[in-house]
């Protein structure tokens, strides 16, 4: 797995713009924050990853970044937000493995949808709309890391409170999944309260665990929650 995605928890990349997508209702407001998650990937060593949202000026900041002994990895992406959608500005992300990597950058005119982190934000604002389900989910558009189009479903999980090392949180979880490759699919669980905060993270493949994120802690407002 390349250590970019794994920044995303996801082999086989990132998420987007929704397309059938209740538009009635304002999408969630954001809340800056920090925040730690441990990263455990099949055949890799555990890590840590640091994931802050801040608001700089005129626009959001979203920034994850990880190093163990033999990788490491940023992304961050820049963006706008309203009350209905989410606007990328710009991305960068950079990985090393063993010292040997590459870096890439995407600015507002090569993103036809949205980012990869980015599209966290946007995923997590619209995560409590109940019109995506397993009979109908909705589908999304994204942007990989290079900026080629990608396209994925995903619905609604039954789950409304969770308990992560850093305590125990209502949430609002998707399922996300590649019809075209139904061995695989990745259950994220975001904080009800912080948009793109991720309680956990439970990508699969083949019935099998590959990688799992979970919070260990979070900061937000001059508060410290372990």
């Amino acid at each position: 797995m390349a250590v970019s995605a794994a920044l995303l928890m996801l082999p086989v990349n990132s998420f987007g713009m929704a397309d059938n997508m209740a538009k009635d209702d304002d999408l969630q407001p954001l809340a800056p924050f920090e925040a730690q998650y441990r990263l455990e990937v099949r055949g890799w060593p555990s890590a840590t990853i640091t994931h802050q949202l801040r608001e700089e000026s005129q626009h959001w900041l979203s920034d994850m970044r990880f190093s163990i002994t033999i990788a490491r990895g940023q992304e961050r992406s820049r963006f706008t937000t309203d009350d209905a959608s989410t606007h990328a500005l710009m991305y960068d992300s950079s990985y090393s493995v063993l010292g040997i990597g590459d870096s890439y950058q995407l600015r507002a005119d090569d993103i036809a949808s949205l980012d990869r982190q980015t599209a966290i934000i946007d995923l997590a604002r619209r995560a409590d709309n109940a019109n995506c389900s397993f009979a109908s989910p909705c589908d999304i558009h994204f942007a990989d890391h290079r900026g080629r189009e990608e396209h994925f479903q995903y619905y609604m999980a039954d789950i409304d409170r969770l308990k992560v090392p850093a305590g125990e949180f209502d949430t609002h979880s998707v399922i996300l999944f590649d019809s075209e490759k139904p061995d695989r699919e990745l259950r994220i669980s975001f904080h009800a309260d912080f948009p793109g905060l991720i309680l956990e993270a439970l990508y699969q493949k083949d019935g099998k665990r590959d990688t799992h994120i979970t919070l260990t802690r979070m900061t937000s407002m001059g508060d410290s929650k372990d």
